[in-house]
């Protein structure tokens, strides 16, 4: 069965949809030929036994009321022209209203309802059966008992296979057609369906297939299901991947500018104090510029070096780790206050534990507070409780266009400076299943890293009132 499975998941869409059309039609004819017609023999072995009846009640009425009709001509006119062969057993021997129906039947067919008849009375006054003459050639016969003053009268009436053979022809025939109709019509639904799924499916897979290449392309599916909604997410993500490129190529540019410039400026400074001039006056001021200047150039490369930090940290074996975030903020606030010294840091923290590694959230903290030492006017405010940490300051406010674009990489924030400090705290909080947001206070910003609370299990009194609603 596994490997049936498999099989089948190999098949493109249209040979599995193929394949499942011949199966059901195989299934369908399998189906009709073992039921259907079975069926259908039935329901006409039913009508030959009512139009059979049906004669024969009208039979038995007149018997009651003149036993002579037997023998009269008033019983052929009864019985009038029909398809059917009409008789009575009396006292064993078998009697035709039509002498000319004499030899209609077979002796086998006579011998065989002589038989039956023997078995009816007036508990059992009916027997319906039919006789095989050869593979093809078959009567349907039903006997009655009637009670005719003191006398014993089977009334005999039976039909050979032609006419039922040409009634279930016409049946199946006709049920042939309209179910081969039917299927051909929804074969040609089911293929026009198929190919609306298909088309689509080719035109993003091209679409990704230049996209790869490098090509500028365009997609165009006017869908709304989800065929739709995968090429406009895919649409969406090529421009956002195109967006972030162009962000991080500019952001190179600019990092390569930025680390060229004090490169050139210490080498400059270094050469002319060692030929003994001094560009900034004295030598220990040209000196504190060749620092200025290392300093810079040590920022930028440990901004670019934190990023392939907190990858590999990411990456790192973290399940079951938790981190005690009260000791991480009071670290990193005593590390990081020296940095504004005229800076108030308000904290209102209680010993709770995030799901991740030390270091990480320990970058976190540090970007989200270089961040907030950066912007902050007079105070900073650490609020910590279970599953919610709030950073906030007394800065500027932010632009809703860049609270949007706040924890993207590369991008580009105030003052023209490039940073990376956000997209980090965005890529640890979601690799430990944490949210994370930035949003304008009534004095200031507020960075949140929070969990949305489970939902609490209903109580099972709780459970049978709702049901009872």
């Amino acid at each position: 069965m596994h490997k049936i499975v498999e099989g089948f998941k190999k098949l493109s869409l249209t040979q599995q949809v193929l394949l499942v059309v011949f199966l059901f039609v195989a299934f369908f004819f399998g189906f009709f030929f073992l039921f259907v017609t079975n069926n259908i023999d039935r329901t006409i072995a039913n009508q030959m036994y009512d139009t059979m009846a049906s004669r024969q009640e009208s039979i038995a009425e007149a018997l009651k009321d003149d036993e002579d009709v037997l023998e009269s001509q008033a019983a052929r006119e009864l019985v009038g022209d029909t398809l059917q062969t009409n008789g009575y057993i009396q006292d064993g021997t078998l009697y035709f209203f039509d002498k000319s129906d004499q030899n209609s039947g077979t002796k086998g067919l006579y011998q065989k309802m002589l038989v039956d008849a023997g078995g009816l009375n007036k508990d059992n006054p009916v027997y319906e059966a039919m006789y095989q003459k050869s593979d093809t050639v078959y009567y349907y016969y039903r006997l009655q008992y009637v009670k005719i003053n003191s006398d014993d009268v089977i009334i005999v009436s039976f039909m050979n296979s032609d006419y039922p053979q040409q009634v279930r022809k016409s049946l199946v025939d006709s049920t042939i057609d309209v179910v081969i109709l039917a299927y051909f019509v929804m074969f040609v639904a089911l293929m026009l369906w198929v190919y609306s799924i298909i088309h689509p499916l080719h035109q993003i897979k091209a679409y990704i297939e230049e996209i790869k290449m490098g090509k500028e392309v365009e997609l165009h599916i006017n869908r709304e299901d989800e065929i739709g909604e995968v090429a406009d997410a895919l649409v969406t993500m090529k421009d956002e991947l195109k967006k972030q490129e162009t962000a991080k190529e500019e952001m190179i540019h600019n990092i390569s500018h930025d680390l060229k410039t004090p490169i050139a400026t210490i080498k400059s400074y270094a050469e002319s104090i060692k030929d003994g001039i001094y560009p900034y006056g004295t030598l220990d001021k040209s000196v504190d510029v060749i620092i200025e200047n290392a300093q810079r150039l040590e920022d930028k490369v440990h901004n670019l070096l934190y990023l392939n930090r907190v990858e590999y940290l990411l990456t790192s074996d973290a399940e079951g780790v938790v981190t005690n975030m009260k000791e991480v903020i009071e670290q990193v606030v005593l590390n990081t206050k020296v940095i504004r010294p005229e800076i108030r840091i308000e904290m209102e923290i209680e010993e709770v534990f995030f799901d991740g590694l030390l270091e990480a959230w320990r970058v976190v903290i540090e970007n989200i507070m270089e961040n907030a030492f950066r912007y902050a006017k007079s105070y900073i405010k650490i609020e910590l409780h279970e599953d919610n940490l709030k950073i906030s300051n007394d800065g500027p406010k932010m632009q809703e266009d860049r609270i949007e674009a706040l924890f993207r990489p590369y991008e580009k924030g105030e003052g023209g400076r490039f940073g990376l400090g956000l997209s980090i705290v965005a890529k640890v909080c979601k690799a430990n299943k944490y949210l994370v947001r930035g949003f304008n206070t009534d004095d200031g910003v507020c960075f949140e890293i929070y969990r949305k609370p489970k939902p609490k299990p209903k109580k099972k009194n709780e459970r049978r009132r709702s049901r009872k609603l």
